[in-house]
């Protein structure tokens, strides 16, 4: 069965140039495209896509009001593109339920391989920019958002929860995570669905946010030194 994509993006190269990429796989399928926020809105509505590939900053509909649509409308998995590496609005993406975000200047393997992996139900976390990029803007938002997002709000999960929240925030996978706790990935699959349920989580990316707000997880710091 084909992944269904939207792509959108103000800026008819770059959209094409996707869309090529993407209707080149054979486990692809791009069944819309879009030049406006507005537009990605409606096309995610008519086509109902797994995934939408979205520019953050679009006409007539800016992508996150989009993402928030999209999100909060449906099912589909969002990915936000942007020509900013430490662009503000990624971190507004991912709260607004985005699974991940790609330059644009991605290489053209690794479009292929965001859009399964999104697809798949899992998120783009685990690139090491990616990881910096939220440990950079948590960091200088994290005093604000102090009183809402603190240490006490992990105390509703287990200690192997709280283990499988750190490995995610570090970026592994469900495969690593299995390899790690000596567990089976259907075991781990349940902690985390565990961890979002628990923490009124959309996502994987969601949750990784949270271990960094919480100091669960300190930016900048090593894997062995994690944690409070």
């Amino acid at each position: 069965m084909s992944i269904r994509v939207v792509v959108a993006d103000d800026q008819e190269l770059v959209r094409s140039g996707f869309s090529m990429i993407l209707e080149a796989q054979a486990d692809i399928e791009v069944v819309a495209e879009a030049g406006d926020g507005a537009e990605a809105v409606a096309a995610v509505q008519r086509h109902t896509p797994d995934v939408l590939l979205l520019d953050i900053r679009m006409p007539v509909m800016d992508g996150l009001e989009a993402a928030r649509r999209v999100c909060g409308q449906s099912g589909c998995k969002v990915v936000m593109l942007t020509t900013f590496d430490l662009d503000e609005y990624v971190y507004e993406a991912l709260y607004a339920g985005a699974s991940g975000f790609l330059l644009k200047d991605v290489r053209r393997d690794d479009l292929v391989h965001a859009v399964r992996v999104v697809a798949a139900g899992d998120s783009l976390l685990a690139p090491a920019v990616t990881r910096r990029l939220v440990a950079d803007i948590v960091r200088r938002r994290r005093e604000a958002a102090a009183a809402e997002a603190t240490p006490e709000r992990l105390d509703v999960l287990t200690a192997r929860e709280v283990e499988t929240l750190r490995m995610l925030a570090r970026g592994l996978s469900n495969a690593e995570i299995a390899t790690t706790l000596f567990v089976s990935e259907h075991t781990v699959k349940t902690h985390v669905s565990n961890v979002l349920g628990k923490l009124g989580l959309r996502d994987r990316v969601q949750a990784v946010i949270c271990a960094y707000e919480t100091g669960l997880v300190v930016p900048g710091a090593s894997d062995d030194n994690d944690g409070p």
